[in-house]
């Protein structure tokens, strides 16, 4: 039985219920207040010996009269269930052939359910998001095969075309080959690890602990401290014990490509980066600012994405894989943090990660 056809039947159930409830109540009064016999009586007033059953002759009264309204509820509660049910379950009809084309692959259409605010809009609604989120997140992952086969490419390429080179030329430099095979090979076997921390950054499979990100912050700058002296760039740290919870591998990963790309992405000398981490009522917050380049809002809003590049860089011997921000992202999206990139009025951007905040007391 169909949805439509079991509400009919309850709407003309519920409509012969009520009837019958009114008719039993009915003949209740008038068998209350009606009395059983009475005397017949002549025209001139008098009585006469005759007895008159009333309640007999109400009953063969009321008995078909009713019977032919109960058969009316009936009739009207059938056709008038069916026409309110069809009317109800429209909105439910038109969510069904939207979730129908999205199984086909169909994430463009969107239902735009008119009327009031009612249950069935807003499931249309959650359901417009849902397919919203799907085709961008596909648009997205799309995006991301491609640049990343390109990027792939790329280093198998040049390791093809060297060896190619050094097959037709048996007296080219066997060590400056090497060198240049090693650097490429760094490079894609580099590239492969950052996308298998992405995929596991997406996938949330990791064990959560107590993490302190001022503890992450240290850490992060002096690793990349020899790297900041080479190339002039001061980093300096501050905040106070800031208790999160999470992955420290991945936290650590988070801070790291935070602090490595405020160096990469600086002034050609006296340039500064700078790491604060502080608590909030509801969230750990770490601030990663540096100086360099300005930076348009616009650009901002794309650095995130996988090998998206802002300014130049001008060191060329860290110029990275072009998916540091977008493994940050990921990483914070896993905690279930919020990131921000909020380009400098004087030049370079100040990115902010918020995650959950935790007491450092809290039992695990």
């Amino acid at each position: 039985m169909s949805v439509r056809l079991k509400l009919t039947l309850s709407y003309a159930g519920f409509l012969m219920v009520a009837g019958a409830l009114l008719l039993a109540a009915v003949w209740v009064f008038l068998l209350r207040y009606v009395p059983n016999r009475a005397m017949l009586i002549n025209p001139d007033d008098r009585p006469t010996n005759g007895v008159f059953p009333i309640r007999s002759v109400l009953l063969d009264v009321f008995a078909p009269r009713a019977a032919a309204v109960m058969a009316f509820l009936l009739v009207f509660g059938l056709v008038g269930g069916w026409i309110l049910a069809g009317r109800m379950l429209a909105p439910l009809t038109r969510i069904t052939d939207a979730t129908r084309r999205a199984t086909d692959g169909s994430l463009s259409h969107r239902i735009r359910l008119p009327g009031r605010k009612d249950e069935f809009r807003e499931l249309a609604d959650a359901f417009d998001a849902m397919l919203a989120r799907l085709e961008a997140h596909v648009a997205e992952q799309q995006r991301f095969a491609a640049n990343a086969s390109h990027e792939l490419r790329t280093p198998l390429a040049i390791s093809k075309a060297l060896l190619d080179v050094a097959r037709t030329d048996p007296n080219r430099d066997a060590e400056e080959l090497i060198d240049r095979l090693h650097a490429v090979n760094t490079r894609a076997i580099d590239l492969t690890e950052a996308l298998l921390l992405l995929t596991r950054a997406n996938q949330r499979s990791f064990t959560r602990e107590h993490v302190d990100l001022s503890l992450m912050a240290e850490q992060a700058a002096e690793t990349l401290l020899p790297l900041a002296e080479k190339h002039g760039v001061t980093i300096e740290t501050s905040g106070d014990i800031t208790p999160t919870i999470g992955s420290p591998a991945l936290l650590l990963q988070l801070t790291t490509n935070l602090v490595h790309n405020a160096i990469v992405h600086n002034l050609p000398e006296k340039g500064t980066v700078s790491v604060t981490t502080s608590v909030r009522p509801d969230s750990a917050v770490l601030i990663v600012e540096n100086t360099g380049d300005e930076v348009t809002p616009q650009l901002a809003a794309t650095l995130t994405e996988p090998f998206q590049r802002g300014t130049e860089r001008i060191h060329t011997d860290h110029a990275g894989v072009g998916l540091g921000l977008a493994i940050v992202k990921t990483i914070t999206q896993a905690h279930d943090g919020t990131l921000t990139l909020t380009p400098r009025p004087s030049g370079g951007i100040r990115i902010t990660v918020e995650l959950p905040a935790t007491s450092p007391h809290t039992d695990r």
